[in-house]
């Protein structure tokens, strides 16, 4: 290089504008602010608080070296394992298992935030209407950004006739004494099958802590909290535990999707991420790896200086393609759940499943699976209640 030639100077990181505040838009933040540390970013989120009211778990092997300076204060709860529960299968399955409360969430982000110089929350503020350029927000004001991300929840009503849901109502509670629970049981599915599969999903928080959650998937998005709420107290007292004291809900339906009804982005529109843009898992409802992939793809985007909602979304086509081949798969599979199985024999998929080795179940999860997996999945005898005639009668439950 010639002692007159110049380097130009990088090009100044534009602004980036997050409208939502669960967990893809936490995990984005996140994932912008260790790879940019002065990036101008906005967040805003309709409540007051980060993450609502909820409890999230992974695999530790979900979160690739990149993303651990930045995961690792998110995490609240380590276990080495966890146990599934089934009518004729008990397992321990030796794959470690991370969990994280939405206040932790929220208080990981608010520090974050704080120690950014160019960073802003902009929390109990609604965005009316959401472009590529910015957000207006119900109050009138609008914000602007080059990067706009839309990552405001999951929408239901495209997805009627064309879904199942995973409906779940979860009571955090004190025990009056020592529960005794060393792992997560992440499915007990040995209690009545109704409106679907259905199992108890219990995390041991601290020794006299715990999270019970009854899960459903069912064919509609009605959940039924009373009856939830009678549901967790008989299976607490059935353990011979007993509740010193409730302690907090959380509730949630989510789309179950067999037929590829996700959004693509509008022409001229943000960038859809989490469950609006179709970053998720619609066979388990697992969120956090999906979107931690996307979390890395776009801090990876703007590093590489792609700094507006088209560039951005340009350079994630080839994870979006991937993402989109993984999505149809699982979408094959709740296709099978929800239309070839009747309600009360669903729990024998599960079942079936959890014989499969350790690695494949985790690939699973993250919606990694290979094809040799894929094959593993659909291969061999169909589980029991496996029915043409449940077909039948799936359609007319469906237009009814």
């Amino acid at each position: 290089m010639s002692p007159s030639a110049s380097i130009s100077p990088p090009k100044a990181a534009s602004g980036v504008l997050l409208v939502g505040g669960g967990l893809q838009a936490g995990l984005i933040a996140l994932a912008l602010l260790e790879a940019a540390p002065e990036l101008p970013l906005t967040l805003v989120e309709r409540d007051e608080r980060l993450g609502g009211e909820h409890t999230w778990c992974f695999h530790a092997a979900d979160v690739p070296t990149a993303a651990r300076a930045f995961v690792e204060p998110l995490v609240e709860w380590a276990w080495p394992g966890y146990d599934v529960r089934f009518p004729n299968l008990a397992r321990h399955v030796s794959s470690p298992y991370r969990g994280l409360s939405s206040e932790r969430f929220d208080r990981v982000l608010r520090e974050r935030f704080e120690r950014a110089p160019a960073a802003q929350l902009h929390l109990g503020r609604t965005a009316a209407s959401v472009d590529a350029s910015g957000a207006e927000l119900e109050d009138g004001e609008r914000l602007e950004a080059d990067l706009v991300i839309d990552a405001r929840g999951p929408l239901l009503e495209g997805h009627r006739g064309r879904a199942g849901f995973q409906t779940f109502f979860g009571i955090e509670l004190r025990t009056a004494a020592p529960h005794g629970l060393a792992h997560p049981i992440v499915m007990d599915a040995r209690v009545a099958q109704l409106d679907g599969f259905r199992f108890m999903y219990v995390l041991p928080m601290g020794p006299d802590r715990l999270l019970v959650e009854d899960t459903r998937f069912a064919d509609t998005e009605q959940l039924d909290v009373e009856r939830a709420r009678e549901a967790i107290e008989a299976y607490v007292e059935a353990r011979g535990w007993t509740i010193a004291e409730p302690l907090r809900e959380e509730r949630g339906v989510l789309p179950m999707t067999w037929s590829g009804t996700w959004p693509a982005r509008p022409a001229g529109g943000p960038l859809l991420a989490g469950y609006r843009g179709g970053w998720l898992h619609p066979a388990t409802g697992y969120s956090f790896p999906t979107a931690l992939r996307l979390a890395l793809g776009v801090a990876a985007a703007v590093r590489d200086q792609h700094l507006d909602t088209a560039s951005v979304t340009a350079a994630l086509a080839p994870l979006a393609r991937r993402h989109r081949s993984a999505l149809r798969f699982a979408e094959v599979l709740n296709r099978l759940l929800f239309r070839w199985f009747a309600p009360e024999d669903r729990v024998h998929v599960f079942e079936r499943f959890y014989k499969l080795p350790d690695d494949l179940t985790r690939r699973f999860y993250a919606l990694e699976a290979s094809r040799m997996d894929q094959l593993r999945l659909l291969g061999g005898r169909p589980p029991r209640g496996f029915s043409p005639r449940a077909r039948l009668s799936s359609r007319r439950r469906i237009h009814a």
